[in-house]
């Protein structure tokens, strides 16, 4: 059980560095400004989800592999880039009629979903970033480490889950404001297609 200023203090540093602007948050504004509240919160649930497999990867230790594997970490990063430029390459061919079309003909709740799923699990620092952070708040004194690294990452996903998906309401709002305007419809997805060559470029140049 953790000791309730430990579980304070976790929290806090948890929302604090969800509310920083990272790929995750970014990709789900992003995504629910083009096209709608329903498709922000699905990614959301996605991108939730595949936090699972960084917390079991930190706990499992196989995250280590990934700082200490300079070729696991580069094909992992490299996948993830890819999917960012391809959502890049699509984004900058729609027009003001695809955000149309795509509110008309919602993409399926499956493919939206496992699409935050796949930007989550592909990027590495993700991990990295879990295996620097969690084992901050354990403490072997209290019981199985694994298992507590665990819990806080459940507790960190669940912060992120409620994050993201307040960030999704918002901009879901802000782009059915925007979508009035032909322009404005051109202008988001231009804008979105730069944001996500850039999240391509940052990772492809990020390192362990």
């Amino acid at each position: 059980m953790l000791p309730p200023e430990i579980l304070f203090g976790f929290v806090l540093a948890s929302a604090a560095l969800t509310l920083s602007p990272g790929p995750d948050n970014i990709f789900v504004l992003t995504q629910s400004a083009m096209h709608g509240r329903r498709t922000g919160i699905l990614i959301t649930l996605g991108l939730c989800s595949g936090l699972l497999v960084h917390i079991a990867a930190v706990a499992l230790g196989v995250a280590a592999l990934l700082r200490t594997s300079p070729w696991a970490f580069t094909v992992l990063k490299i996948c993830g880039a890819a999917y960012l430029l391809y959502l890049a390459w699509g984004a900058f061919r729609a027009g003001n009629s695809r955000i149309g079309e795509a509110a008309s003909v919602p993409a399926g709740a499956a493919a939206l979903y496992f699409r935050g799923v796949f930007m989550n699990i592909t990027n590495p620092k993700v991990a990295i970033f879990f295996l620097a952070f969690l084992p901050q708040f354990t403490d072997p004194a209290r019981g199985s480490v694994p298992l507590q690294i665990v819990v806080l990452g459940l507790i960190f996903m669940l912060i992120a889950l409620v994050i993201f998906s307040l960030v999704a309401l918002a901009a879901a709002r802000l782009g059915d404001w925007l979508k009035r305007s032909e322009r404005a419809q051109i202008y988001i997805n231009r804008v979105a297609g730069t944001v996500f060559v850039l999240l391509a470029a940052r990772l492809l140049l990020s390192s362990t």
